[in-house]
């Protein structure tokens, strides 16, 4: 939280009274900002099991795959720029009977948010301890989109290979407030 410096005693409008310091004074700012890495995710080796008869297993890396959250024309968002080419479905081989594959070798979306508050207090002219405060907080005022990697088709036999979904992040929310205290 930081106080601005308008209104009585502060660095701008430091002898307001009246009208003046009821519009100037009692600002203040707050906010949070997170930001992550991508996490990881594996590809799946579909209805092939390498292990035994119950576990599907993961699939075994062959090439570089490259991601980046890509918008299809039908709609759709993948994990990879090009799902069905060499650095998307085919940089992956079914894992063999007696292997185990490779483990959380891609990359997805890291998490990424901004949330910021403003607030404004006046001071009741029948009480100095009686105030009124007002309220606006904006969670994710950026409107970032964050794609969730664990819900990623990953199996090798899925005809939707790397699309998404489901979101990380939720849209962005306003939310306003007034409090009496005394």
């Amino acid at each position: 939280m930081a106080e601005l410096p308008f209104g009585q005693g502060r660095w701008i409008g430091r002898e307001s009274h009246g009208t003046t310091e009821a519009l100037i004074g009692g600002w203040q700012l707050t906010g949070i900002a997170r930001w992550t890495t991508g996490f990881p995710v594996s590809v799946a080796n579909g209805f092939r099991f390498p292990t035994n008869w119950e576990f599907e297993g993961l699939a075994t890396q062959v090439a570089p795959a490259v991601t980046g959250t890509t918008k299809n024309a039908d709609g759709t968002v993948n994990l990879f720029p090009d799902p069905l080419g060499p650095n998307g479905i085919q940089a992956f081989a079914p894992t063999l009977p007696g292997d185990s594959g490779t483990r959380n070798s891609l990359r997805g979306d890291g998490f990424a948010g901004l949330d910021v508050g403003l607030a404004k207090r006046w001071k009741m002219p029948w009480r100095e301890s009686h105030t009124l405060q007002f309220r606006w907080d904006v969670y994710n005022i950026l409107n970032l989109t964050r794609f969730d990697v664990q819900s990623v088709s990953t199996a090798l036999d899925s005809g939707s290979f790397g699309n998404y979904s489901g979101l990380l992040t939720n849209p962005r929310v306003m939310q306003f407030a007034l409090r009496y205290e005394f």
